[in-house]
Order: C-alpha cells, then sequence, then structure tokens
C-alpha cells in the first residue's frame, strides 16, 4: 500500500441533527446538488481508500439506504447505545477486517466543505512523521465554543481542552480542533478499547485516544488547515444556507477559470456535478443542477433553470425550465419554453416561445 493510501475511511453520520427541524435526516439535506453525506462520501474516496465505513444510527434505514445506493463499496455500520465519537469509530471498526493496519482517517457526514485534496494532504504528513494521531486543526479570530489545541514546547499536541473546561489562558488559543483526524489504524483499535464513559456526559470520547497514544509513546501531531470552511460542521439551517452560498462561489470561480463567463454571479447557482464546455455564456437568474452536461459555446439564460439535461454545441437556451431532457446541438429555444422530462430537441432545431414539450414529443 502507498504511504499516501489510508487503510480506511470512517464517516461518522449517526446523529440525530435535531436542530435541523426536520423529518429529513441532516446529512441527507442537499447541498449544491448533493447530500452533506454524499459530499463527505466523495472527498473520503478521492483518498482512494483500501476500505470505506460509514457509521449510522438515526433514521438508519434512510441513511444506509443512501448510502447503498450512491456509495455501494461503502460498509454501512450500526452504532449501537453508546454514545459518543469514540463508540462510533469503533463501532466503524468492527465494520472492517479485524487485521485493519495502516493510516485510519475520522471524518464526519456533515462537513460538506472538507476535500480530498485535504485528506490526502493529512494522509501524507501523518505518514511523514511516523505519527500515531493527527489531528487537523485550524487557526481563528474567534475560538469560541471549539476544543483548544494544546501543544508542548516542540510543538507536539499534548491534548484537547473543550470550552465549558478550559482556563482562561487556554481560552485564549486561537488554534481549535476541527475534529478530523489520521490515526495508526492498529493504536486506535487498542486505544478505543481503553476509553469509558466516565465523564459528566456519559460518552466515549474519541479525543481520548490522544492521551492514551502519548502515553504509549506515540507522537500526536496536528495538520492546521488554512481553509477554516472545511472544518466547519452543518447543524441547522442557518449554516446550511451559509455553507451553499459558499460553495457555490467557489464552483462559480473554478468554472470561471475553466473559460465559462458568469454574468451576475450573485444570481447564477451550479451545482457540483454538472460541467461545461469552454466560452459558454451564463446570464443572471440561471440555475444549472443535478448532473446537467453542458456543451462548448451554450448561452444560458436569463431566468433559465436546467435540472440534469445534456446540452449540446452551440445552444442557446432564453427564460426556459429544462428537466431530465435533451438538446441538440445547435438549437435555439425559447424565451418561456418548457421542456418536460424525457422530451428531446434535435439539433439546429428551433423552439418556438410559449412552447411546452411533452415526454412524448421530440422537436425538429
Amino acid at each position: 500500500m502507498s504511504p499516501t493510501r489510508p487503510a480506511a475511511v470512517v464517516v461518522l453520520a449517526a446523529g440525530a441533527g435535531t436542530r435541523m427541524k426536520s423529518d429529513l435526516p441532516k446529512v441527507l439535506h442537499p447541498l449544491a446538488g448533493r447530500s452533506l453525506l454524499a459530499h463527505a462520501l466523495v472527498a473520503a474516496q478521492a483518498c482512494d481508500p483500501a476500505h470505506l465505513a460509514v457509521v449510522v444510527r438515526h433514521q438508519r434505514q434512510a441513511v444506509a439506504s443512501h448510502v447503498e445506493q450512491h456509495f455501494p463499496q461503502a460498509v454501512v455500520a450500526d452504532q449501537d447505545d453508546i454514545p459518543g465519537t469514540g463508540r462510533a469509530t469503533e463501532c466503524g471498526l468492527d465494520a472492517l477486517p479485524s487485521d485493519l493496519a495502516g493510516t485510519v482517517l475520522v471524518t464526519y457526514g456533515d462537513v460538506p466543505m472538507l476535500t480530498g485534496e485535504t485528506l490526502q494532504a493529512i494522509v501524507a504528513a501523518h505518514d511523514a512523521g511516523g505519527n500515531g494521531v493527527t489531528v487537523m486543526t485550524a487557526r481563528v479570530d474567534d475560538p469560541t465554543g471549539y476544543g483548544r489545541i494544546l501543544r508542548d514546547e516542540s510543538g507536539d499536541v499534548v491534548g484537547i481542552v473543550e470550552q465549558k473546561d478550559a482556563t482562561d489562558q487556554q481560552r485564549a488559543i486561537r488554534e481549535i480542533n476541527s475534529g478530523i483526524y489520521a490515526f495508526d489504524g492498529v493504536l486506535l483499535r487498542e486505544s478505543l478499547a481503553e476509553v469509558g464513559t466516565d465523564n459528566r456526559q456519559g460518552e466515549k470520547y474519541l479525543t481520548d485516544v490522544l492521551g492514551i497514544a502519548r502515553r504509549k509513546g506515540r507522537r500526536v501531531a496536528a495538520y492546521v488547515c488554512d481553509d477554516l470552511w472545511q472544518t466547519e460542521g452543518v447543524n441547522d439551517r442557518v449554516q446550511l444556507a451559509r455553507m451553499g452560498e459558499e460553495m457555490n462561489r467557489r464552483i462559480l470561480e473554478r468554472w470561471m477559470r475553466e473559460g465559462v463567463t458568469v454574468v451576475d454571479p450573485a444570481t447564477t447557482q451550479v451545482d457540483a456535478e454538472v460541467s461545461f464546455g469552454r466560452d459558454c455564456r451564463l446570464l443572471p437568474g440561471t440555475q444549472v443542477l443535478g448532473a446537467s452536461t453542458i456543451g462548448a459555446k451554450v448561452e444560458i439564460g436569463p431566468d433559465t433553470t436546467l435540472e440534469d439535461v445534456e446540452v449540446g454545441d452551440d445552444v442557446r437556451l432564453v427564460r426556459t425550465h429544462a428537466r431530465l431532457t435533451e438538446v441538440g446541438a445547435g438549437a435555439d429555444v425559447g424565451p418561456f419554453v418548457h421542456l418536460r422530462p424525457g422530451s428531446t430537441v434535435d439539433a439546429a432545431a428551433d423552439v418556438p416561445p410559449f412552447t411546452d414539450l411533452a415526454a412524448t414529443e421530440d422537436l425538429r
């Protein structure tokens, strides 16, 4: 196994997410065309782990079905009645081979901005340092509410102290714990067996592994992430909206650098799995959603929504709503056109204003 390929990634997705106030499990709420959990699993897959586990509990069937449908290579593990991130991680490990050795990453199903590149960098730093544990941290202006990273004179991490337990001096520390870790897999399994629930919350804490690792003579280090967004989880709909705005900004910026003109980014939305050819032009009020594939030199908008569509080169779509449809190269569509699921617009077709194209129809 190469040094930068983890033995496993364990994604924790068992929480209830009560602050969302929703019948839908928190990790299944959509963001930029994927669920929060799907974003986490896409990042995990980018590391090419030998094993991928997702730990579930709250609304187990819905979350497990989502994983099985979209990420069939992942193993679904059930958290039992013992609460805490340490127990959740242990349940994830129990679903994997008992002789698992190598680096194990632990991430969360509600941290959608975390990228595969960052996870790969954590694994590389962990392996290069020969660390027992590597925790991803960030330095923030206002660390209120976060666990603080405690370091010794050599810079190694000696512990994490939560806000409620911190002294005034510790509360002044601006380096915070993201909760995302790389562990030596054998050390992690052995250490979790020693972690108890003798604390105020009655939980098995994953952070307790750090102290055990140091007692065993293993180095605990930090990987400092400069992008605070990658450390943030989604706990309520206000955070979901903030995260969506930032993710959309990044998606648009990436496509603009790839040769797509976005006339008004403030009124343009593009999902994570959309693709564009060069020299496309997105006018104000445009949404391109789902897994849409857009050819080159396509003009979209204004006031147009496309979802899961396939559009050829040199197409113009004006004030058009289309879903699950195909538009051939050179077509001119709109304004005020509805393309229903299953309908087809042939190459070079001219779709006149106020057309409502049904699934059984195709415009030539």
